[in-house]
C-alpha cells in the first residue's frame, strides 16, 4: 500500500495526468476559459491540502519528539 501511495504522491505523475486531461479537453472542444477556471481551482485546492498535510506531519513529529523526551520539563 505504501508503494502505491508513494507513486500517487509523485509530482511528475500528476503533471502527466493533468497534461493528458487538458489535451483531451481541448481535443473535444472545451473552451479555454473553462480549462483556466478549473486549473485555478485545482491549484488552490492542492495548495491548501498540501499545507494541511505538511503542518500535520510537523505537528506529529513534534508530539513524537515530546513523547520520546518524556514530556515537558518545568
Amino acid at each position: 500500500m505504501k508503494g502505491i501511495l508513494k507513486k500517487l504522491s509523485s509530482r511528475k505523475l500528476w503533471a502527466a495526468i493533468i497534461g493528458v486531461v487538458v489535451g483531451v479537453a481541448l481535443a473535444f472542444g472545451v473552451d479555454s476559459d473553462s480549462i483556466t477556471s478549473v486549473a485555478g481551482a485545482v491549484t488552490s485546492l492542492v495548495s491548501v491540502v498540501t499545507y494541511i498535510l505538511a503542518e500535520a506531519k510537523v505537528d506529529a513529529a513534534a508530539v513524537a519528539l515530546k513523547t520520546a523526551d518524556g514530556g515537558e520539563k518545568e
